[in-house]
């Protein structure tokens, strides 16, 4: 972890080198406030610290406003106006009371609604955990049956469930059946993709070895770069 001070305030930020990546660095600020700097695999500490330094202003007004966020998002209530992830993009909640028809859960012109008869809080959130539930298997089932095309040790999608997790998103139980945490749809796809990766890589390698990583690698080149940006969410939507 690197960091550097911009007035009262000191700046900490994560560097992964990205193989391929050309010249420019590039800065993000995760919705926990975190920093994290993509660099070529040639940048030297002191090019990248210099790069941030130049944006300083940029990743502290980022800051601050993530801090801010934060606010509004823990805990929750399970009421309209709150702000809700899925696939990486936040969607504000509007709740609509309605009268003599099905409940039902959509997006809908970037707002995640929740139509429903009874709109206490543990209904709303009965509904949101079935509907993330549900477009969870179905976008998993899409990503694992993509992945497994390209992944030369499995011929087909591994036996997979879904299962809730507090702190991790995804394992792989001895006799080869993958878990993934339902929380993980509301990350952005190249994190799940990494998360299936990551999971089906321990079909071949059951640990966290050298080989392990060596694999996981030749998968997935920028994948350093994709766990960190994943860390950067992780409080958030493990906790919604």
């Amino acid at each position: 972890m690197q960091t550097l001070t911009y007035g009262d305030e000191r700046i900490r930020y994560q560097v992964c080198h990205v193989p391929g990546r050309k010249a420019k660095v590039a800065i993000h600020v995760h919705p926990d406030g975190s920093v994290q700097v993509d660099a070529p695999q040639d940048a030297d500490l002191v090019q990248i610290k210099e790069a941030v330094q130049k944006r300083a202003r940029w990743v502290l007004d980022h800051m601050l406003r993530a801090r801010e966020l934060r606010r509004y998002v823990l805990p929750r209530e399970y009421v309209s106006g709150e702000s809700y992830f899925y696939q990486g993009r936040r969607h504000q909640l509007k709740v609509i009371k309605t009268q003599g028809q099905k409940a039902q859960v959509r997006l809908y012109r970037g707002r995640l609604e929740v139509s429903t008869e009874d709109s206490l809080p543990e209904r709303v959130r009965s509904l949101l955990q079935d509907w993330y539930r549900q477009r969870a298997k179905e976008y998993f089932t899409q990503r694992l049956e993509a992945i497994v095309e390209r992944t030369p040790w499995k011929d087909d999608v591994p036996p997979w469930q879904l299962l809730t997790m507090k702190k991790q998103w995804g394992s792989c139980s001895p006799n080869g059946t993958l878990s993934i945490n339902p929380h993980l749809i509301k990350a952005p796809r190249e994190c799940i993709d990494y998360v299936l990766t990551h999971e089906l890589c321990h079909l071949q390698e059951h640990n966290h070895s050298p080989r392990f990583y060596r694999l996981l690698a030749d998968r997935m080149p920028d994948w350093k770069s994709v766990k960190a940006k994943l860390d950067g969410m992780s409080e958030l939507l493990l906790n919604e």
